[in-house]
């Protein structure tokens, strides 16, 4: 298995000092808040596996930052997962989203506006979504595919 990130060891960054706080210090109430915040995204994540304009990536990744500040159980076994831990590492170490994602969510946005264009949406509706998902698109195809391979310097291409 893949290590973990060096800031998901044991704990969190703490935002105002940028040391990392383990877990067992985070207050009650907190490890409480961060663990029903984990549960909601890892079940939209869910959701979004069975259903086909839900996004399921996006909520993993969620899912591991919240149980990151109140589960080290729970986040090693999302990490664990064998269908969504290595895409959940990829993004956490490198920024990596796979081709295939990648086509996907491609695919979604294109279909998205295009379901806007049928719809009959006034051009300005249209020039602003388009424009937002434009931006979206290029984020997307710039990230790499994947790791960089092993021993070199340099990123995978997209």
């Amino acid at each position: 298995m893949e290590q973990l990130p060096p800031d998901h060891a044991h704990g969190h960054q703490d935002a105002a000092t940028g040391s990392e706080v383990p877990v067992g210090t985070v207050p009650p109430v907190r490890r409480r808040l961060f663990l029903a915040l984990g549960y909601a995204f890892l079940g939209l994540g869910a959701a979004g596996a069975a259903l086909p304009l839900l996004p399921t990536t996006p909520f993993l990744l969620l899912a591991a930052w919240a149980f990151t500040r109140s589960s080290p159980a729970l986040r090693d076994r999302l990490y664990a997962d064998p269908r969504f831990g290595p895409l959940i590492r990829d993004w956490q170490v490198h920024g990596a989203i796979p081709r295939r994602a990648k086509a996907a969510a491609l695919a979604g946005l294109l279909s998205s506006w295009t379901v806007l264009l049928f719809l009959g949406s006034g051009t300005l509706v249209l020039a602003g979504v388009g424009c937002v998902m434009a931006l979206v698109a290029a984020f997307i195809l710039t990230r790499p595919a994947g790791p960089p391979p092993a021993g070199s310097g340099s990123e995978a291409r997209p």
